[in-house]
């Protein structure tokens, strides 16, 4: 197994994004929660990135709606499924993490669902950001709720709006 990173500078500070053998397997914010050491990242080199860097430029510019760049998610199948309903949800819209658990078929689960979506190693990409408390408040963010509140912001077309 392979694996190379580079950073990205962005509107939310660096992002370090990581393959492994050639395709994106995480995408990590500075101060991220469950950000592995960076010994873990592998050798850096930007060759395997150009795509994703497009593609998160293009997003950033308010262009691209949907990714389709390859990732390895690598978890538990319980935190995998979570991760497959969050790349479901649309581009703009949120999701409660009550929600999440109900398409599971585990109604009770939701601070399960939490968990896993905290866990989640391909940030942006694979939308975390798009989960919110049952009651529409932000809550639990690896990368910080200001960041949170400024992409779900950025996605709805109103920068720097509170939600």
């Amino acid at each position: 197994m392979t694996k190379q990173y580079t950073v990205v500078d962005s509107a939310y500070g660096p992002l370090t994004l990581v393959a492994t053998d050639g395709t994106l397997s995480g995408l990590y914010m500075t101060d991220q929660r469950h950000r592995p050491g960076e010994e873990t990242f592998g050798e850096e080199d930007p060759a395997p990135f150009g795509e994703v860097i497009g593609q998160l430029d293009a997003y950033f510019a308010g262009e691209l709606t949907a990714f389709d760049v390859p990732v390895r998610l690598e978890g538990t199948p319980f935190q995998r499924s979570v991760w497959d309903l969050l790349m479901k949800i649309p581009y703009g819209e949120t999701r409660t993490y009550g929600e999440l658990a109900g398409q599971l078929g585990r109604a009770s689960a939701s601070r399960a669902v939490g968990l896993a979506n905290g866990k989640n190693p391909v940030s942006i990409i694979v939308p975390c950001h798009r989960v919110i408390g049952a009651s529409g408040s932000l809550i639990g963010y690896g990368g910080g709720l200001d960041r949170k509140q400024r992409l779900l912001a950025h996605e709805r077309g109103a920068e720097g709006a509170l939600f």
